[in-house]
């Protein structure tokens, strides 16, 4: 025997239910594209007083990413060198572009002397990166400029950290503490883009542990 549904409510409350569906579903809407435009906003802001440091790896044999960190290690010792001192974004631009085939040089160094024949591309240039997470840390994705390395074909996983303000190396020991790195952040962005980063979990900054040396590397790469 076929059964009969009936539903509980009349048509004047299923016209009143709809509508107020309707009215909290574009609510939802405007809501999330407020959102995403801020996050936007943002992102373009960080992204604007930031230069971030690219070294991408010929390929992800063993033997590729091994050296893929040696040309890291080289290329951070010579570049703590040409930064010191630098407290500007343009100036740090500037020293970075200027130097681009002195940095070829120190990379294809240690390429030669560990045996490999690779050519070094060095180019300062805006990149698209994803979103990166380091600990409880994240930068958002978006183009930031880079001074990117790439060896040989560029096939490989990278790696990456912020070249400017320093959050790259410190000292003889390529390390950047918590409190140092906090410090730099602190003096480039604006107290709401800091606030913001901070508070928010999709717009934290990692603050420790971007060394040449430590065993983070791995989970600095795309």
């Amino acid at each position: 025997m076929r059964r009969e549904i009936r539903f509980p409510f009349s048509l004047k409350e299923k016209k009143r239910i709809a509508y107020i569906m309707l009215v909290v579903g574009c609510g939802a809407v405007l809501l999330l594209g407020g959102e995403y435009i801020k996050r936007q906003r943002m992102q373009r802001e960080i992204a604007e007083k930031i230069i971030r440091f690219h070294v991408i790896a010929n390929s992800d044999t063993k033997e590729d990413q091994a050296l893929k960190l040696k040309v890291r290690d080289a290329v951070g010792g010579r570049m703590q060198q040409l930064l010191t001192g630098i407290n500007d974004r343009a100036e740090c631009e500037e020293v970075l572009y200027e130097n681009r085939e002195v940095i070829t040089e120190t990379a294809e160094k240690v390429i030669a002397e560990e045996g490999y024949e690779y050519e070094v591309e060095t180019v300062l240039k805006e990149v698209n990166f994803p979103v990166k997470t380091y600990g409880g840390y994240t930068f958002p994705a978006g183009d930031y400029e880079a001074l990117e390395v790439v060896i040989g074909e560029g096939n490989g996983h990278n790696w990456w950290c912020v070249m400017y303000p320093n959050m790259c190396f410190s000292g003889s020991v390529y390390e950047v503490v918590e409190e140092e790195a906090e410090e730099a952040l602190r003096e480039v962005l604006s107290e709401e883009e800091y606030r913001e980063i901070l508070e928010s979990g999709n717009y934290r900054v990692q603050f420790k542990y971007f060394t040449f040396l430590n065993g983070l590397c791995d989970g600095n790469e795309e």
